[in-house]
């Protein structure tokens, strides 16, 4: 692909190199929450042979096959009827938000793998993107290698299963719906596809997804320790703040990688880092400040959002214009790739300035002004997927409210305009607290907290932390030795030590 082609059509098209890169955007996010995130994770991990667009005409036909109160495989079905609706309309129900009011479709709280048959598609039309493909992504670049990937997806599936040493109630309601599963459908493991980036690059710098999947681990030691319904709260907190940290990660080196060939072709003496290592930190490594505790984060997202949409035309720019220089990148699946075009970038400056490529670049940028600026397409997309993922459901029943509780993003006040800030639910505070007290004997100080929340490029101020959100929350949970002046000494406890 040539410049003039990818000026034709900027955001249809995407030159090979930038599309297979391991900082590409992979799986273009859209709307999503965190029980989609975690149902679409249910049919990533063992219902391949069920695509996204399939869920909601199955809850529809699960919905009237119980109101006209058919049952499938009723022998093996010990309840009636109106239990069973019961169940679906009370019991496993998930509120819907106000825009949903009037939709009619199978809101359901994913408990257990087969309730992901009928609900969690991220739209209820078209074909809608499968955010537990984005998960899959980035539990194999967050691994040290791809056996270690297969190895985690493995254990990951075994357990999203339900298996004996689940409670009761996880067990029966996995029979119930079983014996109505459409036929085809099977639970059974999925596999990896070996991505072929980073390789051993991976240890050379810190970002979000390597700590994803250490919690990931995390969490599925402590299933053990509670009920499936409070498991399944924990990883789906994780779910959330691993996916959209990985996003927002992924916009940040790609306008990191984008500044420093601009850099390149607008001074001829900028060098290039000689080493690998150099490069991976000053280019990819994660800024441990892409949110912040109590700050409004809509704003911060848009940005991340805006600079994600110019650096990708900037470097599809370059990219086609080294291709009418007859220099065409190779792909950039590792640092030492990318080093590589930053040499080239360097080594075909005269040609690129003399395309003018910057005037390319800047004459999108006038084109496609609101698409940059988050308005619609791509942009309006990441937003969404950022926000509703990590932001607390905003309920249509007010008394519901309260039955999100592993956000990341809550609203300041009660007005509909009030803005998202930066504040852990409940359950996003224990996981937290656990997964970074994991495999650690005995209590640490919230310092720890504080660093293991920075690898997702979240910061919070240790000063004054016994009088905020996370200070209260830390302390009505128990999870804190307490102690009125200690601030930043206080000490962590493990939520699930025997």
């Amino acid at each position: 692909m040539n410049l003039s082609e990818y000026m034709e059509a900027p955001w249809k098209k995407q030159h090979s190199s930038f599309s297979s890169s391991f900082f590409s955007v992979y799986r273009a996010p859209e709307f999503s929450t965190g029980e989609v995130v975690l149902s679409s994770l249910y049919r990533a991990s063992g219902f391949e042979s069920v695509s996204e667009a399939k869920v909601k005409s199955q809850g529809d036909t699960l919905y009237k096959a119980a109101e006209r109160d058919q049952r499938k495989s009723s022998v093996t079905s010990n309840i009636s009827p109106e239990t069973w609706k019961t169940v679906l309309n009370r019991l496993v129900q998930s509120p819907k938000v106000a825009q949903q009011s009037a939709k009619r479709f199978m809101s359901l709280s994913p408990i257990v793998p087969d309730i992901s048959l009928y609900s969690g598609a991220a739209r209820l039309q078209g074909n809608p993107w499968n955010p537990g493909e984005l998960v899959k992504r980035v539990v194999q670049l967050g691994s040290p290698s791809e056996a270690a990937a297969a190895a985690l997806w493995e254990r990951l599936h075994s357990a999203l299963s339900v298996n004996y040493d689940d409670d009761i109630w996880a067990r029966w309601l996995q029979g119930e719906f079983e014996v109505r599963r459409e036929m085809g459908a099977r639970w059974a493991p999925s596999l990896l596809t070996p991505l072929g980036v980073l390789g051993e690059d991976r240890a050379s710098f810190a970002y979000p997804a390597k700590q994803f999947i250490a919690d990931l681990d995390g969490i599925i030691s402590a299933k053990s320790s509670m009920t499936r319904r409070q498991w399944i709260s924990l990883l789906e907190a994780v779910l959330r703040i691993g996916s959209v940290s990985h996003i927002l990660w992924i916009c940040d080196v790609t306008d990191r990688v984008w500044r420093r060939v601009r850099q390149i072709i607008e001074d001829p003496n900028s060098p290039v880092p000689e080493k690998d290592d150099v490069l991976a930190e000053t280019l990819f490594g994660v800024k441990k400040r892409m949110l912040s505790f109590g700050h409004p984060a809509i704003p911060a997202l848009r940005d991340y959002a805006s600079k994600y949409l110019a650096a990708r035309l900037g470097l599809n720019c370059v990219l086609g214009a080294l291709v009418d220089a007859g220099s065409t990148a190779g792909t950039l699946r590792t640092i030492a790739e990318v080093r590589e075009f930053l040499n080239l970038v360097h080594k075909e400056r005269d040609s690129l300035v003399r395309v003018k490529v910057l005037d390319c670049w800047h004459d999108l940028q006038d084109k496609e002004v609101r698409a940059i600026a988050c308005k619609k397409g791509i942009g309006s997309n990441l937003m969404e997927f950022a926000q509703y993922t990590l932001g607390q459901r905003q309920t249509m029943d007010e008394a519901l409210r309260g039955y999100d509780q592993g956000y990341f993003l809550r609203k300041r006040g009660e007005a509909r305009n009030s803005p998202w800030v930066l504040g852990l639910g409940p359950a996003s505070v224990l996981a937290m607290t656990h997964c970074c007290l994991h495999e650690v004997n005995g209590p640490r100080s919230v310092q720890r907290l504080a660093g293991h929340l920075s690898s997702y490029g979240i910061e919070f101020d240790l000063q004054g932390l016994n009088d905020s959100d996370l200070g209260r929350q830390l302390r009505m949970l128990g999870l804190v030795l307490d102690s009125p002046d200690a601030e930043s000494g206080m000490l962590l406890v493990p939520p699930f030590a025997p």
